[in-house]
């Protein structure tokens, strides 16, 4: 292949912005990150330990491509339990992470020139994926309307147009914290059955949900399209263990699909990444069956710094921070701040504060910042003390 030949494919999808811009501020002990979606904490000891039993009964050969029964079990168990609805082990495959999860989803379902529609703002893997195989990405962005994110559902509907391939929404929303209400995906399932289009669903961030249910209690979990939908339907769910449980460096997840696509999936794991390591599918069967405390306690934390967080951005001049009902992400814009990347640039070179450019998320995001809140306070108030500090407050 000539060398502009392979340029030319290149120049099919973009470089992560996030990436960028965490790579040119590695090292320095004078910035203050919060660029990546994760927890500043690490994996809890009670799932490490096993990882280390693991190992050190020399469980390190290849193992099943979609996975050990006993993790894909233990992940039919708890989705059962959590949604109420009955998810057999035999839809589930395990994968080396939930963005390998969106990858196998793409090269399963996608061809080139396929349409793909996606809801935007969005974690750029996201988006880019599909184009990784040729398709054709069109997107709808969500809308603030009364300090809130919201989802133009007509929009997006009108864009679901016959010969559309699929549709990839997550909610909770990564960065925007917006979450789908259950008439919203009831809605959104119904044309989509009726077009013949599938549905790529990432719920990696269900559980750090933050609406009130029941008693005043939060909801323990976001509403999810598996408690709508047949097994049969045109829709695959991935999930990660990386955020609930704070295992990001693990790279395991999982995706739930109709049981037609388990013959072309197996193999198509075996040409990506074969499998998922042993240690790692133990570590992750005892987080899923032994996490839950850990899991609502991190929630809890979360729930507490975000209100904290956002009430102290709000006090700063210009700053807008709609409210967001999940994930764990403050996404704000600063009034005359349109260049989201070199805003960024401007917070590390001059604040030392770190924080994820809103263009990295599509053109939707440009003018935003996302800030991952998932540390302890004492860093957040850090952060706010720079930003203030560079706003002059």
């Amino acid at each position: 292949m000539e060398a502009e030949d392979i340029l030319n494919r290149n120049a099919r999808f973009a470089p992560s912005l996030i990436r960028e811009l965490a790579n040119s501020a590695f090292g320095r002990s004078d910035v203050v990150p919060f660029w990546f979606g994760e927890s500043d904490q690490p994996t809890p000891s009670f799932i490490r330990e096993v990882a280390i039993a693991s190992l050190d009964a020399g469980e390190t050969f290849y193992s099943q491509n979609l996975g050990r029964p006993y993790l894909r079990k233990a992940i039919a168990n708890y989705l059962t339990e959590l949604h109420g609805q009955p998810i057999p082990f035999d839809r589930i495959a395990v994968t080396a992470s939930g963005d390998s999860a969106l990858m196998l989803a793409s090269q399963l379902l996608l061809a080139p020139g396929d349409r793909v529609v996606t809801v935007t703002p969005l974690w750029p893997n996201a988006v880019e994926i599909p184009k990784i195989v040729s398709a054709q990405v069109e997107c709808v962005s969500l809308e603030v309307q009364e300090g809130r994110w919201v989802l133009p559902l007509q929009k997006l509907l009108d864009a679901l147009t016959p010969g559309t391939r699929m549709l990839v929404l997550n909610s909770p929303n990564n960065p925007t914290g917006w979450t789908a209400e259950k008439q919203e995906q009831r809605i959104i399932l119904e044309h989509c059955r009726r077009l013949g289009i599938w549905l790529l669903a990432d719920d990696v961030y269900e559980r750090l949900v933050y609406r009130e249910g029941p008693g005043r209690d939060y909801l323990r979990t976001a509403p999810s399209f598996l408690t709508l939908t047949e097994s049969d339907d045109r829709l695959i769910v991935v999930n990660s263990f990386s955020k609930a449980w704070t295992m990001t460096g693990w790279r395991v997840g999982w995706l739930v699909g109709p049981p037609g696509i388990f013959a072309d999936l197996a193999p198509l794991i075996e040409y990506n990444t074969s499998c998922v390591p042993e240690f790692t599918q133990r570590a992750a069967t005892v987080a899923i069956e032994q996490g839950e405390t850990y899991v609502l306690a991190q929630r809890a934390e979360l729930a507490a710094t975000k209100d904290r967080l956002t009430a102290e951005l709000r006090r700063l001049p210009g700053v807008e921070v709609p409210e967001a009902d999940g994930a764990m992400y403050a996404f704000l814009r600063i009034a005359g701040q349109d260049d989201s990347m070199l805003l960024a640039r401007r917070l590390i070179d001059e604040a030392g504060l770190g924080l994820a450019p809103g263009r990295a998320f599509g053109p939707e995001g440009e003018g935003w910042l996302r800030w991952c809140y998932a540390a302890k306070w004492s860093k957040n108030q850090q952060g706010l003390e720079r930003l203030a500090k560079f706003l002059g407050a």
